[in-house]
Protein backbone atom coordinates (compact mmCIF):
# COMPACT_ATOMS: atom_id res chain seq x y z
CA UNK A 1 0.00 0.00 0.00
CA UNK A 2 1.27 3.42 -0.58
CA UNK A 3 1.82 5.57 2.31
CA UNK A 4 -1.01 8.24 3.61
CA UNK A 5 -0.32 11.42 5.09
CA UNK A 6 -2.97 13.45 6.31
CA UNK A 7 -1.80 17.15 5.68
CA UNK A 8 -3.87 20.36 6.88
CA UNK A 9 -5.46 22.15 4.06
CA UNK A 10 -5.27 25.50 5.34
CA UNK A 11 -1.83 25.01 6.82
CA UNK A 12 0.18 22.17 5.47
CA UNK A 13 2.66 20.95 7.39
CA UNK A 14 5.97 21.88 5.69
CA UNK A 15 8.23 18.58 6.88
CA UNK A 16 4.98 16.30 5.34
CA UNK A 17 5.40 18.36 2.27
CA UNK A 18 9.42 17.78 2.15
CA UNK A 19 8.22 14.29 2.68
CA UNK A 20 6.05 14.12 -0.97
CA UNK A 21 8.92 16.24 -3.10
CA UNK A 22 11.29 13.89 -1.74
CA UNK A 23 8.89 10.99 -2.94
CA UNK A 24 8.71 13.14 -6.34
CA UNK A 25 12.35 13.78 -6.80
CA UNK A 26 12.54 9.62 -6.43
CA UNK A 27 10.29 8.95 -9.11
CA UNK A 28 7.31 8.73 -7.08
CA UNK A 29 3.89 8.97 -7.89
CA UNK A 30 1.71 10.99 -5.88
CA UNK A 31 -1.95 10.94 -5.15
CA UNK A 32 -3.23 14.75 -3.86
CA UNK A 33 -6.18 16.86 -3.41
CA UNK A 34 -6.31 20.22 -5.66
CA UNK A 35 -9.12 22.74 -5.74
CA UNK A 36 -11.30 20.62 -7.58
CA UNK A 37 -10.68 16.95 -7.36
CA UNK A 38 -7.85 14.45 -6.84
CA UNK A 39 -5.39 13.97 -9.39
CA UNK A 40 -2.05 12.11 -9.34
CA UNK A 41 1.08 13.69 -10.06
CA UNK A 42 4.75 13.09 -10.71
CA UNK A 43 8.04 15.21 -11.28
CA UNK A 44 8.38 16.95 -15.08
CA UNK A 45 11.24 15.20 -15.84
CA UNK A 46 10.15 11.89 -15.31
CA UNK A 47 9.03 9.26 -18.39
CA UNK A 48 8.73 6.75 -16.29
CA UNK A 49 6.65 7.91 -13.89
CA UNK A 50 4.63 9.54 -16.59
CA UNK A 51 4.38 6.21 -18.34
CA UNK A 52 2.99 4.29 -14.58
CA UNK A 53 0.45 7.26 -14.42
CA UNK A 54 -1.19 6.15 -18.18
CA UNK A 55 -1.27 2.33 -16.76
CA UNK A 56 -2.92 3.42 -13.86
CA UNK A 57 -5.37 5.52 -15.44
CA UNK A 58 -5.78 3.31 -18.88
CA UNK A 59 -4.75 6.34 -21.03
CA UNK A 60 -3.31 6.21 -24.34
CA UNK A 61 -0.23 8.22 -25.49
CA UNK A 62 -2.20 11.23 -26.93
CA UNK A 63 -3.92 12.49 -23.62
CA UNK A 64 -2.21 15.51 -22.28
CA UNK A 65 -0.80 15.79 -18.86
CA UNK A 66 -1.62 19.00 -17.05
CA UNK A 67 1.66 21.48 -15.61
CA UNK A 68 0.30 22.34 -12.40
CA UNK A 69 2.58 25.87 -11.99
CA UNK A 70 2.62 27.80 -8.79
CA UNK A 71 2.14 31.04 -10.22
CA UNK A 72 1.49 33.20 -14.07
CA UNK A 73 5.45 33.98 -13.94
CA UNK A 74 6.03 30.12 -13.42
CA UNK A 75 3.43 29.20 -16.32
CA UNK A 76 4.75 31.83 -18.48
CA UNK A 77 8.14 29.88 -19.07
CA UNK A 78 5.89 26.75 -20.32
CA UNK A 79 3.80 28.33 -22.78
CA UNK A 80 3.31 31.57 -25.05
CA UNK A 81 1.32 34.28 -23.53
CA UNK A 82 0.43 37.34 -25.11
CA UNK A 83 -1.22 40.42 -23.46
CA UNK A 84 -4.77 39.59 -24.12
CA UNK A 85 -3.93 35.89 -23.04
CA UNK A 86 -1.95 37.06 -20.05
CA UNK A 87 -5.11 39.30 -18.84
CA UNK A 88 -7.32 36.49 -18.60
CA UNK A 89 -5.05 33.91 -16.92
CA UNK A 90 -4.46 36.55 -14.51
CA UNK A 91 -8.20 37.44 -13.38
CA UNK A 92 -8.76 33.53 -13.20
CA UNK A 93 -5.79 32.37 -11.71
CA UNK A 94 -5.69 30.75 -9.26
CA UNK A 95 -8.42 28.80 -9.65
CA UNK A 96 -10.48 25.10 -11.25
CA UNK A 97 -9.24 25.92 -14.77
CA UNK A 98 -6.92 24.28 -16.95
CA UNK A 99 -5.74 26.26 -19.57
CA UNK A 100 -4.84 25.20 -23.56
CA UNK A 101 -2.33 26.71 -24.57
CA UNK A 102 0.65 27.33 -27.11
CA UNK A 103 3.44 25.23 -25.75
CA UNK A 104 7.46 26.94 -25.33
CA UNK A 105 10.34 25.56 -26.26
CA UNK A 106 10.73 24.42 -22.19
CA UNK A 107 8.00 21.70 -22.28
CA UNK A 108 9.52 18.50 -23.70
CA UNK A 109 7.79 17.09 -26.86
CA UNK A 110 6.29 14.86 -24.53
CA UNK A 111 3.95 16.71 -22.66
CA UNK A 112 2.64 18.29 -25.56
CA UNK A 113 -0.25 17.30 -28.33
CA UNK A 114 1.73 15.77 -30.90
CA UNK A 115 -0.05 17.67 -33.62
CA UNK A 116 -1.15 21.58 -31.87
CA UNK A 117 2.09 21.70 -29.78
CA UNK A 118 -0.01 22.71 -26.84
CA UNK A 119 -0.03 22.11 -23.38
CA UNK A 120 -2.49 22.11 -20.42
CA UNK A 121 -1.76 24.29 -17.79
CA UNK A 122 -3.40 25.31 -14.52
CA UNK A 123 -2.39 27.37 -11.02
CA UNK A 124 -4.39 26.01 -8.75
CA UNK A 125 -6.25 27.76 -5.68
CA UNK A 126 -5.14 24.65 -2.89
CA UNK A 127 -2.64 25.63 -0.41
CA UNK A 128 -1.35 21.86 -0.09
CA UNK A 129 -0.52 22.38 -3.97
CA UNK A 130 0.68 25.85 -3.80
CA UNK A 131 3.38 24.54 -0.90
CA UNK A 132 4.32 21.21 -2.96
CA UNK A 133 5.01 23.42 -6.35
CA UNK A 134 6.78 26.16 -3.84
CA UNK A 135 9.45 23.40 -2.34
CA UNK A 136 9.54 21.12 -5.66
CA UNK A 137 10.84 24.77 -7.77
CA UNK A 138 9.30 23.27 -10.73
CA UNK A 139 5.43 22.45 -12.15
CA UNK A 140 4.37 19.34 -11.36
CA UNK A 141 2.87 16.86 -14.22
CA UNK A 142 -0.65 15.86 -13.07
CA UNK A 143 -3.51 14.41 -14.57
CA UNK A 144 -7.28 14.10 -12.86
CA UNK A 145 -7.57 10.71 -10.54
CA UNK A 146 -10.87 9.67 -12.21
CA UNK A 147 -10.57 5.98 -13.53
CA UNK A 148 -11.97 4.81 -16.86
CA UNK A 149 -15.07 2.71 -15.14
CA UNK A 150 -16.02 5.49 -12.96
CA UNK A 151 -19.10 8.37 -13.39
CA UNK A 152 -17.30 10.84 -10.91
CA UNK A 153 -13.61 11.06 -9.75
CA UNK A 154 -12.11 9.55 -6.11
CA UNK A 155 -12.65 11.79 -3.05
CA UNK A 156 -11.33 10.06 -0.30
CA UNK A 157 -7.54 9.07 0.17
CA UNK A 158 -8.45 6.37 2.68
CA UNK A 159 -10.47 4.56 -0.70
CA UNK A 160 -7.52 5.69 -3.36
CA UNK A 161 -5.20 4.00 -1.16
CA UNK A 162 -7.50 0.85 -1.23
CA UNK A 163 -7.54 1.00 -4.56
CA UNK A 164 -4.52 2.57 -5.90
CA UNK A 165 -1.88 1.85 -2.76
CA UNK A 166 -0.04 -1.01 -4.72
CA UNK A 167 0.22 1.83 -7.52
CA UNK A 168 0.97 4.86 -5.62
CA UNK A 169 3.53 5.64 -3.71
CA UNK A 170 2.17 7.78 -1.72
CA UNK A 171 -1.87 9.32 -0.72
CA UNK A 172 -2.19 12.87 0.44
CA UNK A 173 -5.13 12.55 2.94
CA UNK A 174 -6.13 16.54 2.43
CA UNK A 175 -10.25 16.40 3.01
CA UNK A 176 -12.55 16.11 0.97
CA UNK A 177 -11.97 18.48 -2.14
CA UNK A 178 -14.71 18.35 -4.59
CA UNK A 179 -16.59 16.37 -7.50
CA UNK A 180 -15.98 18.72 -10.42
CA UNK A 181 -12.65 18.51 -12.03
CA UNK A 182 -11.69 21.82 -13.43
CA UNK A 183 -13.16 24.15 -16.35
CA UNK A 184 -11.06 23.41 -19.57
CA UNK A 185 -10.66 26.38 -21.59
CA UNK A 186 -8.82 26.72 -25.13
CA UNK A 187 -6.65 29.87 -24.83
CA UNK A 188 -5.10 29.22 -28.52
CA UNK A 189 -7.25 31.27 -30.82
CA UNK A 190 -8.10 34.56 -31.00
CA UNK A 191 -11.58 33.43 -28.88
CA UNK A 192 -11.64 31.39 -25.92
CA UNK A 193 -13.17 28.17 -26.08
CA UNK A 194 -14.42 26.23 -23.41
CA UNK A 195 -13.97 22.31 -24.07
CA UNK A 196 -15.10 21.30 -20.68
CA UNK A 197 -17.62 22.85 -18.29
CA UNK A 198 -16.24 21.88 -14.92
CA UNK A 199 -15.90 23.80 -11.07
CA UNK A 200 -14.59 27.00 -12.79
CA UNK A 201 -17.18 29.81 -14.13
CA UNK A 202 -15.63 31.22 -17.11
CA UNK A 203 -18.62 33.44 -17.38
CA UNK A 204 -17.85 36.22 -15.80
CA UNK A 205 -14.50 36.67 -18.36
Amino acid sequence: MGEILSIHPENPQQRLINKVVDCLHRGGIVAYPTDSVYALGCHIGDKQAMDRIRTIRKLDKHHNFTLMCKDLSELANYARVDNVVYRTLKATTPGAFTFVLKASSEVPRRLMHPKRKTIGIRVPQSNIVMSMLDSLHEPMMSVTLMMPEDEYPMTDAYEINQLLGSHVDMVIDGGYCGLEPTTVVDMTDDMPKILRQGAGDFSAF
